[in-house]
């Protein structure tokens, strides 16, 4: 009577393990995919405050996506491995996220009049691709590092040596004056700014006649466009359009 409760309780224990192993791994699987989200979305908290072109909802669906990726890359093909005839590399697929992403960067990117902007943006996505891979595979230690590295790239750095580099800005405005063009172009043409590109048109409504004018200017990083904007509008008779 002992023996024949054994058979029967042993199969059942079996069973009773292999469902439980199978839903504590699906609650990982759901816990790397939630990790990796909410690393990205921290990522795209900072891009949104710069109001930029990938947000948090962009960085939170390329991170989890990603890891989404590397679930099914490492866990995915588990049975087809085990065939004897078949051969199959499954980092393979992890691998494609690397290339793929670049077609969502790329997007991001905008040239324009010597003008290159969105390049932070787009390794921003990059990275943040690589930490939903890095979750995806359970390498929580190394995503969070990841992106706490990301955090001290895109603000810290930029803190520390904005006295160092030069940002690139578009003006456009438009006046009557001739003369004033060029005591525009002599305020600029200062040891903080540097006219890279100049373009200027004749505009002729009716028996007047305007100046419209677009410059790309490379200023010191703490010189923003709020700046750019007071200087030009010391000159009264300018209309300014836009500055970028």
């Amino acid at each position: 009577m002992y023996i024949c409760k054994s058979k029967h309780f042993f199969p059942q224990t079996i069973k009773n393990r292999k469902e439980t192993e199978r839903m504590m791994l699906n609650m990982d699987f759901v816990l790397r995919l939630l990790v990796a989200g909410i690393l990205g979305a921290i990522i795209g908290l900072d891009r949104e405050y710069r109001a930029k072109e990938a947000g948090y909802r962009t960085h939170f669906l390329v991170s989890l996506g990603s890891a989404l990726i590397m679930i099914v890359s490492q866990y995915g093909f588990q049975e087809i491995i085990k065939e004897s005839s078949v051969t199959l590399d499954p980092s393979r697929v992890a691998a494609q996220v690397v290339s793929g992403i670049g077609f969502i960067g790329a997007g991001t990117i905008i040239f324009q009049k010597q003008i290159v902007r969105g390049l932070t943006t787009a390794a921003g996505i990059w990275a943040t691709a690589g930490i939903g891979l890095a979750v995806g595979a359970g390498m929580y230690t190394i995503g969070i590092a990841a992106m706490v590295l990301t955090l001290v790239g895109l603000e810290l750095l930029s803190y520390l040596f904005k006295s160092i580099g030069m940002k690139s800005s578009l003006v456009s405005f438009s006046t009557a004056n001739r003369d004033t063009l060029k005591q525009i172009a002599d305020r600029f043409n200062s040891k903080d700014y540097l006219i890279v590109s100049y373009e200027m048109e004749t505009l002729h409504p009716g028996e007047s006649e305007f100046y419209q004018v677009t410059m790309v200017i490379k200023s010191k990083r703490n010189n923003d466009e709020g700046h750019l904007l007071s200087l030009i509008q010391e000159f009264p008779d300018v209309t300014v359009q836009r500055i970028e």
